[in-house]
């Protein structure tokens, strides 16, 4: 008799013990399990956004020389950059702008009117409403004065992580 009740009390503390383990894992492999998922879909989102830098050109007349050609007092720099992820990218206004001269470029902030000072970018979509895949979007860099020729190096980061890098000569 004294075996069965102590065989009994095992199985009872074992059965508890059991629950007592489970009620502690669980909820730690479901968060790892929803860490992971939401990490899959971040990769996932970054591989399907895509951006590519098809050319950039400064306010520059015939001989080279900077030129404030469209009149509004701003030296500018414009670059056209094209979307060919399979995503649309959205607040296009957090996306990150490095742009400067070989070896010495720093980030530009974004305005929409340079109520912060020079230089900054603003942006405008040269096709539709939202960047959508294949949409083009340009970016104006402005200054209050003209940059000295030599070669220039852009950077476009978009929030979801897609970047591309461009050279070009001034």
């Amino acid at each position: 008799m004294d075996k069965a009740i102590t065989t009994a009390m095992l199985i009872i503390i074992s059965m508890i013990m059991s629950m007592m383990l489970f009620n502690a894992a669980y909820p730690a492999v479901m968060e790892s399990s929803d860490a992971i998922t939401t990490m899959a879909n971040r990769t996932n989102e970054r591989m399907k956004s895509q951006v590519e830098i098809i050319h950039a050109a400064g306010e520059l007349d015939n001989t080279g020389w900077w030129q404030d050609t469209n009149g509004n007092g701003q030296f500018e720099v414009f670059v056209w950059v094209k979307n060919v992820g399979e995503l649309r990218i959205t607040a296009i206004e957090q996306t990150d702008v490095f742009f400067g001269p070989e070896g010495n470029f720093a980030r530009i902030p974004y305005s929409a009117n340079g109520s912060n000072g020079y230089p900054y970018w603003s942006w405008s979509l040269e096709s539709g409403t939202n960047w959508d895949p294949n949409g083009t979007l340009r970016i104006v860099i402005r200054y209050g004065s003209p940059l000295s020729q030599g070669r220039y190096y852009i950077k476009v980061n978009t929030p979801s992580g897609a970047s591309a890098n461009y050279y070009t000569g001034m």
